[in-house]
């Protein structure tokens, strides 16, 4: 007796990847990402292309249609030049690792300066240090703590977050993203 059973795959599970009109995702980090009912809407606005699907469709009485898997906006977003100072945006530009001893446990954000010597909130000033670290340090000035930072704090370009964040891919990638993600990479001969 051959039995085929099918896994039901709720849309929860179905996040479209949203790519700007000239096919590169609006951003990479974090991945532009829609839920399944936000990439309908845009569809039924006519404000995306639909460039691939799922398996799966939804359905109400009258009406069904696929899930789609990836879509174009069909006007162009000028992406951002300068990416936004966050926590996040700082993690990544120093790869989620500690800048004093290389940790990458229990991470928080050091001021290299301290705020209680004048020290700035500011890309320049701030680096991803481990919590331990960060209570050595304490607001001592670096030399003082003879903790210097193994790089340099400094502003990131969007291409150089981008190029960090290719070591820390998504937890979850459909493939039919795949085509449409790291487009700019290397081939190999």
């Amino acid at each position: 007796m051959n039995v085929h059973v099918q896994r039901t795959v709720s849309p929860e599970a179905c996040p479209a990847l949203v790519l700007n009109a000239d096919f590169r995702p609006l951003s990479y980090y974090p991945l532009s990402v829609w839920c399944w009912q936000d990439t309908i809407k845009a569809v039924f606005l006519e404000r995306v292309n639909i460039v691939s699907h799922y398996d799966r469709s939804v359905r109400s009485p009258g009406f069904e249609m696929r899930l789609p898997s990836v879509v174009s906006l069909k006007t162009y977003i000028q992406p951002s030049r300068n990416p936004a100072f966050t926590r996040f945006n700082v993690f990544l530009r120093d790869r989620f690792t500690c800048q004093y001893c290389g940790a990458r446990d229990d991470l928080t954000f050091d001021h290299v300066i301290p705020r209680s010597r004048g020290g700035q909130t500011t890309w320049e000033n701030v680096v991803t240090a481990c919590a331990p670290c960060n209570l050595r340090k304490a607001d001592r000035m670096p030399r003082q703590a003879d903790m210097l930072p193994r790089q340099a704090p400094f502003a990131p370009s969007v291409f150089q977050l981008h190029q960090n964040g290719r070591h820390f891919p998504p937890n979850y990638l459909h493939e039919s993203w795949l085509d449409y993600l790291y487009w700019d990479t290397e081939l190999e001969p």
